[in-house]
């Protein structure tokens, strides 16, 4: 497997994908690329999809130190520079999408057209989960249900019973889950949304508590010209459960 270097030295772990056009694909809090599994096919048609395994997970390097959404950014762009590519589109998911939102902030000649789901500006000025959710995901106690709850219906938990890719790198150090989590909370990238020059959609399923649905259209009156596209009945893994409409969103917006 690739691997590119940071500019710290640590080993980013990527993974390349079909031909065409370049797609960055950028994964949630403490998941590795395993969390596009599910539906990276619908995109490989047309593009070169790249996936890499944040700092902390997968074959990356696991440094037990601050982690940043700016930082995860750099690493992206790492990516990028080992790939020898210029820009890309790039796609981003829940804490991906805070990542997504740097890049096109501190690297905007790097993004050709950027996808923002089911993701927040951060907590200072976006809209969080309820203090209820918060406790329920904090106890030790917790078993996976909590959280696919809170990504998928009843419906299709019921008929899809997994493995769910959704779930985070089992194999994940301890540190680096905690560092995931503060690097994710810390997030606010409210005063540079208005610099982002790159087309911009943005996509929420109606039924997020995870990351309320609020905050869709609050990143689209910020970033100039972002259009943001609300999916009814989808929570927070709206990407995969309602593959049929938002694989299609992201493909006909990225074609124009």
């Amino acid at each position: 497997m690739p691997h590119a270097t940071a500019a710290d030295g640590n080993r980013i772990a990527y993974q390349v994908r079909s031909e065409g056009q370049p797609l960055v694909l950028l994964a949630g809090q403490a998941n590795n690329h395993t969390w596009w599994d599910p539906i990276r096919a619908d995109f490989e048609a047309t593009y070169r999809t790249i996936t890499l395994d944040w700092r902390g997970t997968g074959d990356s390097d696991k440094p037990d130190e601050v982690y940043s959404t700016p930082g995860f950014a750099d690493d992206v762009v790492a990516v990028l520079d080992d790939l020898g590519l210029p820009a890309a589109h790039v796609y981003g998911t829940s804490m991906g999408g805070r990542v997504a939102q740097w890049i096109a902030i501190n690297h905007p000649d790097r993004v050709n057209a950027l996808v923002l789901g089911c993701t927040s500006p951060g907590a200072k000025h976006g809209y969080e989960r309820s203090q209820e959710i918060r406790r329920a995901l904090a106890d030790p106690q917790r078993t996976d249900s909590v959280l696919l709850e809170l990504m998928y219906t009843p419906t299709w938990l019921a008929a899809n019973p997994g493995p769910h890719p959704v779930l985070g790198d089992p194999d994940m150090p301890a540190y680096a889950k905690g560092r995931h989590l503060v690097a994710s909370n810390r997030h606010d990238a409210w005063e540079g949304l208005p610099s982002i020059t790159a087309p911009t959609l943005i996509l929420h399923g109606t039924d997020d508590i995870f990351s309320p649905v609020a905050n869709a259209q609050l990143l689209a009156d910020r970033i100039p010209g972002a259009r943001a596209e609300l999916i009814q009945g989808a929570r927070h893994a709206y990407f995969h459960e309602f593959r049929s409409v938002a694989s299609p969103l992201v493909l006909e917006f990225l074609a124009h």
